[in-house]
C-alpha cells in the first residue's frame, strides 16, 4: 500500500511542478509580448520621424534647384 501511495504523491507532485512553471512561462510570454509592442510602436514612431525628415529634405533640395 506504501508504493501506490508514494507514486500517487510523485505524481501530484510533478504535476504541481509542471503548472508552476507553466505559469512562469505563461506571465514571461505576457511580458514579452508587451516588450514587442512596445518596441513596434517606437519603430513606427522613428519610421513617421524619418519619412518626415526626408520630405523635409526633399523639398529643401528642390528650393535649391
Amino acid at each position: 500500500m506504501l508504493w501506490p501511495m508514494l507514486a500517487i504523491a510523485l505524481g501530484f507532485c510533478g504535476l504541481a511542478v509542471l503548472g508552476v512553471l507553466a505559469i512562469r512561462v505563461f506571465v514571461e510570454v505576457q511580458r514579452l509580448g508587451r516588450q514587442v509592442a512596445d518596441t513596434s510602436r517606437e519603430i513606427n514612431t522613428a519610421a513617421e520621424n524619418l519619412e518626415r525628415a526626408a520630405e523635409d529634405l526633399a523639398r529643401t533640395g528642390e528650393a535649391w534647384r
